[in-house]
């Protein structure tokens, strides 16, 4: 039987990327103890509020077909949220997704084709690529050094920029390293957006959940409103990843044109998890705040507990629920330290290659579990770096 060539573009990018996460969950399954350190899903439940208010609405009948746009409720939250970041901002430019998974890949549906080029940084979240290559556009990487922090460089940007490049797919706060682009940055790559004529896609999705500093976007810069979409959701920001809320924010006349694709895809979102969505974008909800305050302290624990440990260097996050730790002093790359973990010490962590080659030396650990568990998990990662070094130790 015949397929569409979109099947042989996604063959290699589902689940393989996390084929160790499956491999943890599976030795879990049959009775092995496994500290999971893969994803990054808040171990917060959502505030009761938000419960309370997606039941009220289940209950007063909120549950039939919805609006293509999204529910007047969300939209009209998520309309005033951005016109305080910018004031030209109405319901026209706003579309609600089932979460920033879809909106992006609806995103990319709409802006890019065969034989495009998409840019965005390597290290990348480990979707990405399957949104650039469903439409049959291809990847075009920017490297995202550590000596730079992770932070993407204009320059950087330039040199990646091809004749065939339509869109700067851009992640801040950024996943995996945790690295918060500054408004000079960004202005800077908006630059070299300006001259090449490129769309800014912008995930955002981690903006609640920086540790200092100011949060600054390509969206809130009004010379580069008429090429910047913002893509986001309540997944991170209220630990809701399974109520798959989300948006699009664009200029009007992309949004009017996106809206055929997300109806025919979709045609709207459940009303009464629309309605939570509204509830928790206009109230004052802790969560974030507390998930900054967890995660920053945990990381710095990583960050304490590892920093002498030979062959292991932990990179301190500026955002979000991840940090990076460079595992090349042990002689091994990413990959083969992280199976090496989940076999021999029973912790399961990303492989930094799963996030991209810029990664490849790299592991990646959640921070989203108690912090009896991350000195746990610090002290296997100990015992397996020392463990590896020792016989080198000997042999000099």
């Amino acid at each position: 039987m015949r397929y569409s060539s979109i099947t042989d573009r996604l063959a290699d990018l589902g689940s393989e990327k996390w084929a160790l996460h499956i491999r943890a969950r599976q030795m879990q399954a049959t009775g092995t103890d496994i500290i999971q350190l893969t994803i990054g899903e808040p171990d917060m439940p959502p505030d009761p509020a938000l419960l309370a208010e997606a039941q009220r609405a289940m209950n007063a009948g909120r549950y039939r077909y919805s609006n293509g746009r999204g529910e007047p409720s969300v939209v009209n939250a998520l309309t005033a949220r951005y016109a305080k970041r910018r004031p030209d901002v109405t319901a026209e430019n706003v579309l609600c997704f089932p979460g920033t998974q879809t909106a992006l890949f609806a995103v990319m549906l709409g802006l890019v084709e065969a034989g495009d080029g998409v840019l965005v940084g390597d290290p990348l979240y480990a979707t990405y690529d399957g949104v650039i290559q469903s439409t049959g556009a291809h990847r075009v990487t920017v490297p995202l050094k550590p000596e730079h922090g992770f932070h993407m460089q204009a320059a950087d940007l330039e040199k990646a920029v091809t004749p065939k490049c339509r869109v700067l797919l851009l992640n801040t706060p950024h996943n995996p390293t945790g690295a918060v682009l500054t408004a000079q940055e960004i202005a800077d790559i908006g630059a070299v957006c300006r001259k090449h004529d490129l769309w800014i896609v912008c995930d955002e999705v981690y903006e609640e959940l920086i540790f200092g500093g100011t949060f600054a976007s390509p969206f809130d810069n009004l010379d580069l409103a008429e090429r910047t979409i913002v893509v986001s959701s309540i997944s991170k920001s209220h630990a809701a990843p399974g109520f798959r809320s989300g948006w699009a924010i664009g200029p009007a006349d992309f949004a009017s044109r996106l809206l055929p694709v997300s109806e025919t895809m979709l045609f709207g979102v459940q009303p009464f998890i629309a309605d939570m969505t509204a509830y928790a974008l206009t109230h004052e909800i802790g969560t974030a705040a507390a998930m900054r305050t967890s995660y920053k302290a945990r990381a710095e624990r990583i960050v304490q507990g590892l920093s002498n440990v030979p062959g292991i260097v932990p990179l301190p996050p500026e955002a979000g629920m991840f940090i990076l730790i460079d595992v090349a002093g042990t002689g091994l790359t990413g990959e083969a330290f992280a199976w090496m973990l989940l076999e021999d010490e029973h912790v399961a962590v990303m492989p930094g290659s799963s996030f991209g080659v810029e990664a490849a030396s790299f592991v990646r650990v959640s921070l989203t579990v108690p912090d009896a568990v991350i000195d746990e998990a610090c002290g296997r990662i100990t015992r397996l770096a020392i463990r590896l070094l020792a016989p080198k130790e000997r042999r000099a």
